[in-house]
C-alpha cells in the first residue's frame, strides 16, 4: 500500500512528537512537512513560547521540512482561520490529502480542525485519540523522549514546574487534577530528543516570563486553540538554542 502525503501540525511538544512516532510506525503516511503556527511579533511558537531557531532544529534532526504559518501578535480568530485555509489551500493543491494531529479527547478542538478541514479537501488524522493519557505519558517516556516544560497555566500549575524535566518524578509531583499530559492546557513542553530525532538539540535555559491574557476574540500567542477566551496567567521558560 502506498503512502498516503500528510503534513503534521507540530507544536514541538510531547504529544505532537508521539503523535509522529506512530505515524511513522503506521506506515501509512509521507509526511512532508511540519507545520507550525508562530507570533511573528516575538518569533515564538505560539502558545508554547518556544523561539523559532529551535523548532527549526528539530525539523533538521526529524529530516522533515518545516514551514511555519506567521501571525501577529493579537490577531483575530476570523484572520487566523483565513490565513490557515490559505496555507492549506495551497497545500492540498500540492498533493497534500491529510493532516495529523496530536489531540487526545477534547472533542471541541478535533470538531473545529475537521470544519476547517473539509473545507480545503483535507481529512484529519489523530493517532492518539482516546488513549489514556497516563498511558500515553509513560509511552513518551518508556520509548526514550525527552523534553522540558515551557508553560504551565499558573490555576493549575505554580512556576516551580517551569524548566523541569518531564520525567517520572514530575509526575509524581503533578496535582491530581492535573492531566497527565496537560490536554486541558495545563502545561506544554519542548521535546530534545527520542527515538525519531537523529540527535538531541542542545539548549541552555534563559529567563521566565508571567504573561496574563483576558482577551477575548483574538488569538494572541494562542492561535491553536478555537476558543479564545482566557483569564489567567501563563510562566514561560525561555530556551536558547546552542
Amino acid at each position: 500500500m502506498s503512502r498516503q502525503p500528510a503534513i503534521m501540525n507540530w507544536s514541538g511538544g510531547k504529544d505532537s512528537a508521539l503523535a509522529l512516532y506512530h505515524s511513522f510506525r503506521s506506515e501509512r503516511w509521507h509526511i512532508q512537512t511540519l507545520l507550525t503556527s508562530v507570533n511573528e511579533e516575538y518569533g515564538r511558537v505560539s502558545m508554547h513560547g518556544v523561539r523559532t531557531e529551535l523548532m527549526t532544529a528539530q525539523a533538521e534532526r526529524l529530516g522533515i521540512p518545516l514551514q511555519l504559518l506567521r501571525f501577529s501578535g493579537n490577531v483575530s480568530m476570523e484572520v487566523y482561520d483565513a490565513q490557515m485555509q490559505r496555507r492549506l489551500q495551497e497545500l492540498s493543491r500540492k498533493g497534500i490529502t491529510h493532516s495529523i494531529f496530536g489531540d487526545i479527547f477534547l472533542e471541541d478542538l478535533r470538531l473545529y480542525r475537521e470544519t476547517q478541514l473539509q473545507r480545503v479537501n483535507l481529512r484529519g488524522e489523530f493517532p492518539l485519540w482516546q488513549r489514556n493519557t497516563t498511558e500515553l505519558v509513560h509511552e513518551f517516556l518508556d520509548l526514550g523522549f525527552k523534553a522540558v516544560l515551557v508553560c504551565v497555566n499558573e490555576k493549575h500549575l505554580n512556576a516551580d514546574f517551569l524548566g523541569r524535566e518531564l520525567d517520572l518524578d514530575l509526575l509524581k509531583d503533578l496535582p491530581r487534577t492535573v492531566d497527565p499530559c496537560g490536554e486541558n492546557g495545563e502545561y506544554h513542553s519542548f521535546v530534545y530528543d527520542g527515538p525519531i530525532f537523529s540527535s538531541p538539540v542542545s539548549f541552555t535555559k534563559g529567563e521566565s516570563v508571567r504573561r496574563i491574557y483576558t482577551t477575548s476574540g483574538s488569538t494572541d500567542c494562542h492561535a491553536d486553540q478555537p476558543d479564545t477566551r482566557w483569564d489567567t496567567g501563563f510562566w514561560y521558560q525561555d530556551l536558547i538554542l546552542q
